[in-house]
Order: C-alpha cells, then sequence, then structure tokens
C-alpha cells in the first residue's frame, strides 16, 4: 500500500511530504500519520526544524478528500470529533517551539491552507500558486481554523475578501498581504524551504524554543506578559553552553558553532 506521508530527517531537519501526486489529499490515512509524526517531532530532540512539503511539483494539497467524509465521521464518532483531530494537529505545529516551514505551489486550498497556518514560515511559489479557502463554494465553511487563523494572519479585511468571494490568490499577492514570508520559482521552492530549516536549525536550540514562547500568538497576550516571558528566557539562556560559544566565538572573529 502506498504510503501517505513521506518522512525522512537530514541531519537535524525533519522534512514531511504528502504523497498523493498530483493532488496530494489529506486523507484520512495521512492525517493520522501526520498525528503519529507531529508526536514523534516533538519528543525528538535532535529534530531542530521541519519542512513540510508535497509530492511533485503540481500542487501542495486540494485539502481533505471529499469523498471520505462519511467515513471520517464514522471512524471517528462524529463531524465535531473529526474536525477535532485536524485542529489538534495543527496547535500542536503552530506551539511546538520548533519552526516548521511550508512551501506552497500549485492548488493550497481548504486543509492545504490551513496546515500551512499552522506553520511558523511559509514560502510560496513565484508563480502557479491558487491559494485559498474556497469551501463557501461547496455551500460549507472552513472548519480546521482557517477563518480564524488568516484573519489573525493577514488581518480581517483580507481575510473576509477571501473567504466570503472563495478567491484564490497567486504567490505574489500572498507576499504583498503577509500570508506568506518569501516567494521562490517553483523549481527553487523546495531548496529554499530546506536552506531556511538548516539555518534555523544551527542557531541555539535552547534559545530558539525560548523565542518561541515569546513571539507564537504573541498579539494576543499584553505587552507586560511577554516582557515577563522575555525575561524568563534570558534568564534560562544566561550561561548556557551555547551563550558562551556566542560570545567566545564573537571575540574570536568566526563562526559559532551551536548545539555541540
Amino acid at each position: 500500500m502506498k504510503e501517505t506521508l513521506l518522512f525522512e530527517i537530514d541531519n537535524a531537519v525533519a522534512i514531511i511530504t504528502i504523497n498523493d501526486a498530483p493532488y496530494n489529499r489529506m486523507s484520512l490515512e495521512f492525517m493520522d500519520v501526520l498525528e503519529e509524526t507531529v508526536d514523534k517531532i516533538e519528543k525528538d530532540d535532535s529534530i531542530r526544524a521541519v519542512v513540510l512539503t508535497a509530492a511533485g511539483s503540481d500542487n501542495f494539497s486540494v485539502g481533505m478528500n471529499l469523498k471520505q467524509f462519511s467515513e471520517g465521521i464514522e471512524q471517528k464518532g462524529s463531524s465535531d470529533a473529526l474536525f477535532d483531530q485536524r485542529l489538534k494537529v495543527i496547535d500542536e505545529i503552530e506551539t511546538m517551539q520548533k519552526p516548521w516551514i511550508a512551501t506552497m505551489f500549485g492548488f493550497c486550498l481548504g486543509g492545504g491552507l490551513e496546515v500551512p497556518l499552522g506553520c511558523h514560515f511559509r514560502f510560496a511559489a513565484e508563480e502557479g500558486a491558487q491559494i485559498g479557502l474556497p469551501e463557501l463554494d461547496l455551500g460549507a465553511v472552513p472548519a480546521w481554523g482557517g477563518s480564524a487563523r488568516l484573519a489573525k494572519c493577514v488581518g480581517e479585511n483580507h481575510a473576509m475578501d477571501m473567504i466570503l468571494r472563495s478567491k484564490k490568490i497567486s504567490g505574489k499577492r500572498a507576499l504583498e498581504i503577509g500570508l506568506v514570508h518569501e516567494i521562490w520559482p517553483l523549481e527553487q521552492l523546495k531548496s529554499a524551504a530546506l536552506s531556511l530549516a538548516h539555518e534555523l536549525a544551527g542557531q541555539p536550540a535552547l534559545a530558539v524554543k525560548s523565542m518561541m514562547k515569546v513571539l507564537v500568538n504573541s498579539s494576543e497576550r499584553t505587552l507586560e506578559e511577554l516582557l515577563k516571558e522575555e525575561r524568563q528566557a534570558v534568564r534560562d539562556n544566561n550561561g548556557t553552553r551555547d551563550s558562551q560559544e556566542g560570545m567566545l566565538a564573537f571575540l574570536e572573529k568566526r563562526k559559532p558553532r551551536f548545539n555541540k
């Protein structure tokens, strides 16, 4: 049986590939394996960054396999339980304190946008990307946290425009409204994401974790709460091997070697 999710580790970087080209649907089987994989990555301290990508070069993902909807309700017991699994997985990605980078190309629709919205970095293809939450065209609404996360990411006006009009936007437009961080030619997209993942994995792991505690969902907390979290980060990182190595490398005018 074909594996719906491919998993590999490149040094300290985990690479997750949706393996259902050309549409890369997020099937019931894929979501079950993704849930297990997210838990595994969370517990593995040797993994310090994650790339989420998809097989082929046609589409990142068209989202859920709608033909499995009734089967999914039967498996999980209710539609709420089915959607709760997806919300749980995306929340665990978002709050993991290990940076995730999503590569977005071709169709990135429904769950194909909602899962990347839980990632910390999103790279899109310069040409050919069609990014959106077109559920209203089906008489439905986003169900994996897409409306909430999209509004938080790009603001109410852009989210309203995209969702109520079932609009699909390009990578360039996504960059303009702050939905993605960078755009790349399609043939360079996956390598660019992997390069960023290795860059982030090379940063001092405890410092990255500490800053992600401060920055993830920071808009939902007060300045006082964030300052307390930052001060705790200072305490946690003071005197560590990596902080000593960083200072020594600065004085010796060389590149630091963290996480040794």
